[in-house]
């Protein structure tokens, strides 16, 4: 009996043992597809380059490049695709997907022939003359900014790579170079868009969230109101998004100035009212007086949003990971510090297949963080996230103001989530006056009045509310009606944990790249002085 004991105790164990090593198992995988994805790019890199002059040095860069492109996946993708998951209008799985094929495509197909070797002019690439001084610095740059992206999506905080990228850049370049190699002028308008970006981003999405509520939800016949209103929201949304890919995403393919990309983007939305108008009435047919059922409507609109977002991304913001590696190349290829760099074909393979990778094994983390983790979305509100996302950037682009597309997002998310945490608030302090007013009177009476205030529309509201305020202003209020009105049943929609997180990761993305970029310079130079 004891044997049997001691066995069945030694399985518990065991079980005990394998179920606490069950969660390791897929870290572990995720881990090993990313280095074997480095082990390729090594094995690449080497077998075509490792015989010129530096190659071997152009072998560390690439690894270091894609390993920054796979950060890059993991931690800015997730505000494209982010809002459309938490709305349940794509799955998780389908978000990546999309994301991947999409972020690829629009790396290999605008992201360009030629890069500034300098991310955002941040240092003056005439006073590190020397090229192995260059490539160091340049190494250096990658790395600390990979590493910070790494720190950032382990914490749960989306960042801006371009504020990575620049930060890396700026202390290696003064590591490098002094004080005076820096542009302070251009740090300063980056610094500001550390303001500007989200709540700009927040503003546009919360207005459009009112909107949205104000004359559709808010309204008695919802299915009507959406009839009227819902067409012309998709016909500004088709708007915004073919001039912000005219603006943005294909500039590398086709020049077109704001207002060439507008008209065009005027053209395409003419033609999406037309098309959806008759569509839409139709479907609401067959749909209830409701919002959840009003909600559907914006269910493929948020998946084509989340595809053109991932396509304008990948065309812009891969050069944060193969730009500094196309000036490597370029250095190590032509002996020389050049202003503007070729991208080669395989660099960005490296970037694209990075991004893409870095989706896959780590983007899931952050998807969940901006799409449910910082307050409840549905559908409406993701669609007025992903408005904010594309208009912010035309506005910025056309005042020459310096937005962070990651700071859009996050900043729309908050101002969705802030402009909800108002109207809860503003709506119970509503119902809290009418009880007040009606005190004492039977329960039944003050029930009938609260069905008919839900119902009615926000004009009606308004009415009624104005009746109540004027037949009570006659009457002396008691301490009990007083102490009513005054309160207010306040909610939180917003978890605060996860904004003083993601704030003091914006804050502190430049001054912390910028150290560890100083140091790794060093480090750098010191492993490859002779």
């Amino acid at each position: 009996m004891r044997a049997e004991n001691g066995a069945e105790m030694e399985l518990q164990s065991l079980d005990r043992i394998e179920q606490a090593t069950r969660f390791g198992r897929p870290e572990m995988a995720r881990l090993g597809v990313g280095i074997l994805f480095l082990v390729a790019v090594i094995v690449y890199t080497g077998v075509n380059h490792a015989s010129m002059p530096g190659g071997y040095l152009l072998i560390a860069a690439a690894v270091i490049g894609a390993y920054m492109a796979m950060n890059i996946g993991a931690n800015d993708v997730a505000n494209n695709v982010g809002p459309a998951v938490g709305s349940r209008a794509l799955t998780l799985t389908g978000a990546i997907v999309i994301a991947a094929i999409f972020e690829a495509g629009g790396a290999l197909i605008a992201g360009g022939d030629v890069v500034s070797t300098i991310k955002q002019g941040i240092i003056d690439p005439r006073a590190v003359a020397d090229r192995d001084t260059f490539v160091w610095l340049m190494m250096a740059a990658l790395l600390a900014a990979g590493i910070w992206l790494n720190v950032a999506t382990a914490c749960g905080a989306p960042v801006s790579t371009t504020h990575s990228i620049v930060g890396g850049v700026l202390g290696a370049g003064i590591a490098a170079g002094g004080w005076g190699i820096a542009s302070w002028g251009t740090l300063g308008a980056i610094a500001a868009s550390w303001v500007i970006s989200p709540v700009l981003g927040g503003l546009i999405a919360a207005a459009f969230l009112y909107l949205i509520k104000r004359k559709i939800t808010y309204q008695a016949d919802m299915t009507e109101a959406a009839g009227r209103v819902v067409p012309l929201l998709l016909a500004v949304m088709t708007w915004a998004f073919v001039t912000y890919l005219g603006l943005k995403g294909l500039r590398q393919l086709v020049k077109l100035d704001f207002l060439q990309a507008a008209l065009l983007g005027l053209g395409f939305a003419a033609l999406t009212l037309v098309l959806v108008r008759s569509r839409i009435r139709k479907a609401l047919l067959a749909l209830e007086n409701s919002k959840e059922s009003i909600n559907t409507l914006f269910t493929l609109p948020l998946v084509f949003a989340a595809a053109l977002l991932s396509f304008a991304h990948g065309a812009n913001d891969v050069a944060n990971a193969v730009g500094p590696l196309a000036a490597i190349t370029e250095a190590i290829t032509h002996g020389a510090v050049a202003a503007k760099a070729a991208i080669p074909l395989w660099v960005m393979a490296v970037g694209a297949l990075g991004i893409s990778i870095g989706l896959a094994l780590y983007g899931p983390k952050l998807i969940r963080t901006v799409g449910s983790e910082i307050t409840q979305l549905d559908q409406m509100r993701a669609f007025c996230i992903a408005m904010a996302a594309a208009l912010t950037v035309i506005l910025a682009s056309q005042l020459g103001l310096p937005v962070s597309s990651t700071h859009i997002a996050v900043g729309a998310v908050f101002g969705v989530g802030f402009l909800r945490e108002h109207l809860k608030t503003s709506y119970a302090a509503m119902l809290d006056e009418i009880r007040a007013h009606h005190d004492g009177e039977d329960q039944a009476t003050v029930d009938a009045f609260l069905r008919r205030f839900e119902l009615a529309s926000v004009e009606d509201k308004g009415m009624m509310l104005k009746q109540l305020k004027k037949h009570r202003a006659d009457a002396e209020l008691t301490k009990r009606e007083r102490k009513s009105i005054r309160r207010v049943y306040k909610r939180d929609l917003v978890k605060r944990s996860a904004l003083m997180r993601i704030v003091a990761a914006w804050l502190i993305t430049v001054p912390l790249s910028a150290v560890m970029g100083a140091f790794l310079f060093f480090t750098i130079r010191g492993m490859l002085l002779p």
